[in-house]
C-alpha cells in the first residue's frame, strides 16, 4: 500500500519480489533488443556502409559521412525524449515503451531491406538516414522508459542495483551485435558486402516480438497508477519539469555527453582507428569490445549496489575524473599495435571509466525529477546530452585526420567531454535517499529530512 502526500492510504499496491523479478527481467531484455538495433548501425558503418551506400571514391570521406548519418541518430533522440517522455507521463511508462519498441525494431528491420547505392544511386543514403533518424526517436525514449519504470517498481534502499539492469540490457544489446557481426565477417568479405551485411538488421524482426511479449507481461509501476487513480498528471509535462527543475534539467544535460562521446569512441570509432589507421584486422577492434562488454555487463549490478552505499555522486565524480586521466595513455597503449594491449586499453578505459557512470546513470536520472515529469525530465534532459556528444566518432575520425593519423586530438576531445560531466557531477546534490514516489521530488532532497521510507 502506498500513502499519498497527505497521508491517506491509496488501494495501489507496492511491488511483490515477483513482480519486481519480472520487471527486471523485462528490462534487460527489452533495452537489450533495442540498443542492439541501435548499436549495430555504428558496426555498419565501421565495416561495410562506407563502401554500399557512402560511395565517395574516397574511404576515409566514406567513413566520415557514414559517421555524420550515425550521429544523425542522436540529433533526433531529445525529439524522441520529448515526444514520448509525454505520453510516458500522460498514458503510462509501460505503453510508452512498448510503442518505442516497435519503432525502433521495424525502423532495424528496413534497414536490412535497403537496396544499395549502386542499385538506387542517391536515394539509397537518404533512405538510410531518414531509418536512422526513426532508430533515433525510439531510442531518446526507450532507456529513459525503461529505468523510470525499473526505478518506481524497486525497493528505495536498492534502487541503484536494481536499476543498473536496465544499463546492463544495454550493453548485452552492445555485445549482441558485436558478436552477430563477428559471425558475420566470418562469411567473408565480399559475401558480407553482398548480402550478408543485412542479417544482423533482418534479425531485428525476431526481436521485435520477443521484447514485446516480455513488456506486455510487465505491470505499470505503482506510482503512476496512483498518479493516474488521484488523477494528478499534467497536461504538459515538459513546460512542468523545466519550471520546477530547470538546475537539474541542466545538470542531466551536462551528465550524459561524456559517457556517450566515449562508448561510441570505444565501441565504434576505435574499429576504425585500429582497421583503417593502424592497419590491424578487424577481429582485433572486435574482440575487445567482445571482452569489455562482458566485464562492463558483470560490474553494473556491483556498482549499482555501491552507490546505495556510497551515494550516486562519489561514483560519478570518479568516473570521469578515471576517463580524463586516462585518455592519452588509452592511444599510447592502441599504437603498440600489440593485440593483448590493445584490449588491456578497451578494458581499463570501460571498467574503470565508463561502467561506473552508467551503472548510476538511472537511478541518477530518476531522482532528479518528480513522479508526474520524471519520464520526459529524464529522458529529455539526457537525450540533449546524447545528441551533443554523439557525434564523437564524426568528431574524432576528423580530428585523427587532422592530426596526420594520430589519435592525441580525440584524447584531448574525450578530457573537454569528461569535463563538462565533472561540472554537472560536482553541481548534483546527493540523491540516493529521494523519495520518488513523492509527485514533487525537489521537495525530498535530503536537505528537506523527507527520505525513502519504504
Amino acid at each position: 500500500m502506498t500513502v499519498n502526500d497527505d497521508g491517506a492510504a491509496t488501494s495501489v499496491p507496492d511491488t511483490t519480489p515477483r513482480e519486481l523479478r519480472r520487471v527486471v527481467g523485462a528490462s534487460v531484455v527489452g533495452t537489450a533488443l533495442e540498443w542492439y538495433d541501435f548499436f549495430i548501425y555504428g558496426f555498419a558503418v565501421t565495416l561495410v556502409f562506407n563502401e554500399l551506400f557512402f560511395v565517395t571514391g574516397d574511404p576515409a570521406t566514406g567513413a566520415i559521412v557514414g559517421f555524420a548519418t550515425f550521429g544523425v541518430g542522436f540529433a533526433v533522440r531529445p525529439l524522441g525524449g520529448f515526444f514520448f517522455g509525454h505520453l510516458g507521463d500522460r498514458i503510462g511508462r509501460r505503453a510508452t515503451l512498448i510503442v518505442t519498441t516497435l519503432v525502433m525494431g521495424i525502423s532495424t528491420g528496413l534497414i536490412g531491406l535497403l537496396p544499395t547505392y549502386e542499385s538506387i544511386g542517391i536515394a539509397a543514403p537518404i533512405l538510410l538516414t531518414i531509418l536512422r533518424m526513426c532508430q533515433g526517436l525510439g531510442a531518446g525514449a526507450e532507456f529513459g522508459g525503461a529505468s523510470t519504470l525499473l526505478a518506481e517498481h524497486a525497493p528505495a534502499r536498492r534502487r541503484g542495483f536494481f536499476t543498473s539492469f536496465a544499463q546492463t540490457g544495454v550493453q548485452i544489446g552492445l555485445l549482441t551485435g558485436t558478436v552477430v557481426f563477428l559471425l558475420v565477417e566470418l562469411l567473408g568479405e565480399q559475401t558480407v558486402l553482398a548480402w550478408a551485411w543485412r542479417i544482423p538488421f533482418w534479425f531485428s524482426f525476431v526481436l521485435i516480438g520477443v521484447a514485446l511479449y516480455v513488456r506486455l507481461r510487465v505491470a505499470e509501476s505503482p506510482v503512476f497508477r496512483r498518479m493516474a487513480a488521484q488523477q494528478t498528471t499534467v497536461r504538459l509535462p515538459m513546460l512542468d519539469a523545466l519550471r520546477r527543475y530547470p538546475r537539474n534539467f541542466l545538470i542531466g544535460i551536462g551528465a550524459h555527453i561524456c559517457d556517450t562521446a566515449i562508448v561510441y569512441i570505444f565501441a565504434t570509432y576505435s574499429l576504425t582507428y585500429i582497421t583503417k589507421t593502424l592497419g590491424l584486422g578487424r577481429w582485433v577492434g572486435l574482440t575487445g569490445v567482445i571482452i569489455f562488454s562482458v566485464l562492463v555487463i558483470a560490474l553494473q549490478p556491483v556498482y549499482g549496489a555501491l552507490s546505495d552505499r556510497v551515494g550516486r555522486r562519489p561514483l560519478n565524480l570518479f568516473s570521469v575524473v578515471f576517463t580524463a586521466a586516462f585518455a592519452f595513455p588509452f592511444f599510447l597503449l592502441l599504437d603498440t599495435r600489440e593485440p593483448a594491449l590493445i584490449w588491456v586499453a578497451l578494458v581499463l578505459a570501460t571498467t574503470l571509466g565508463f561502467a561506473p557512470m552508467i551503472a548510476v546513470q538511472p537511478a541518477f536520472y530518476a531522482e532528479l525529477f518528480g513522479a508526474r515529469v520524471r519520464y520526459t525530465g529524464f529522458a529529455a534532459s539526457r537525450e540533449i546530452g546524447a545528441a551533443l556528444g554523439g557525434f564523437s566518432p564524426l568528431i574524432a575520425a576528423a580530428l585523427v585526420a587532422q592530426a596526420d593519423g594520430e589519435g592525441w586530438l580525440v584524447a584531448v576531445w574525450i578530457i573537454g567531454t569528461a569535463a563538462i560531466s565533472f561540472v554537472a557531477f560536482w553541481l548534483s546534490k546527493e540523491s540516493k535517499d529521494v523519495d520518488i514516489t513523492l509527485v514533487d521530488a525537489a521537495d525530498s532532497l535530503p536537505d528537506s529530512g523527507r527520505v525513502a521510507t519504504r
